[in-house]
């Protein structure tokens, strides 16, 4: 089984950006890691940690922050603990699970690798880097303990998944489109230009690009309230909506599929209208 890997390194307006890619059977995946003022967001996947390690070793990092739990965000981890020997600071939600041997579906050890036991520390609402305070902004819905790093001295908000594509199209089965709309709001009151995504990169004009995120939920929401309203049933719903069919939902076994969009916002619908 052979996996082909890919790796560039780019510098973004002072953000050292590295980015892996691996792809097998026609599915093409990537994961970013960034470096500014001697801090780390995100450390990649453990199938991509040979490609990452020379980025890791040519940087000046003093520090570690994680967005999220997920393996392709905390892949490398161990790496950095053991053999740099750096920090690693993420939400204590998710502080146990990363002590321990994680579990999560072949397809995706087969993609991104196994990622190995690290002990992280609890990050605050806030923590400084050399030249900067930063905020750190509760950001869940794709995951549970998902967080955001805004920059107050450039400006630039690191988002990990909460970007990713402007039109999302399909979730993971344990994610809350509902929380994913509240995130939104709540980091589109921060004062921020620049955004940094750990699969789209760079966005320029990163306000922009999460305003035009969020209406699109908010419209997409609307839609499929009124017609599971009109009496279409969430699969009848998915069907109208997102006729075409994506190779991740076979790969993964429906663990991503369009239908678990239309089925948080009905759970939340029907909870609000009970």
């Amino acid at each position: 089984m052979l996996l082909k890997k890919n790796f560039i390194q780019q510098t973004i307006n002072g953000v050292q950006a590295g980015n892996g890619t691996v792809a097998f059977q026609g599915v093409k995946l990537n994961v970013h890691c960034f470096v500014v003022d001697g801090v780390l967001i995100d450390t990649g996947a453990a199938s991509l940690e040979k490609e990452f390690q020379p980025f890791f070793k040519r940087q000046d990092i003093d520090q570690v922050v994680i967005t999220h739990f997920h393996e392709d965000h905390t892949g490398c981890a161990s790496f950095l603990q053991k053999e740099l020997n750096l920090p690693i600071y993420m939400n204590d939600m998710k502080l146990d699970y990363c002590k321990r041997k994680p579990d999560y579906p072949l397809y995706r050890k087969v993609f991104w690798g196994k990622r190995r036991p690290f002990h992280a520390i609890a990050i605050g609402k806030t923590f400084s880097s050399r030249n900067a305070i930063w905020d750190v902004i509760d950001t869940p819905g794709h995951a549970i303990d998902h967080l955001a790093f805004l920059n107050r001295e450039t400006g630039q908000l690191f988002t990990g998944d909460l970007y990713c594509q402007e039109k999302t199209k399909v979730i993971l089965r344990e994610e809350s489109m509902p929380t994913i709309i509240d995130s939104l709001t709540r980091v589109l009151t921060y004062d921020f230009g620049e955004v940094f995504c750990c699969h789209a990169g760079f966005l320029k004009d990163g306000r922009g690009a999460l305003q035009r995120k969020l209406d699109y939920l908010l419209e997409l929401q609307a839609n499929i309230i009124k017609l599971y309203e009109d009496g279409l049933s969430p699969i009848q719903i998915s069907h109208n909506l997102f006729p075409k069919k994506y190779p991740i939902t076979l790969l993964s076994s429906g663990e991503w599929n369009s239908l678990h969009i239309i089925h948080s916002i009905l759970h939340e619908h029907t909870i609000i209208n009970q």
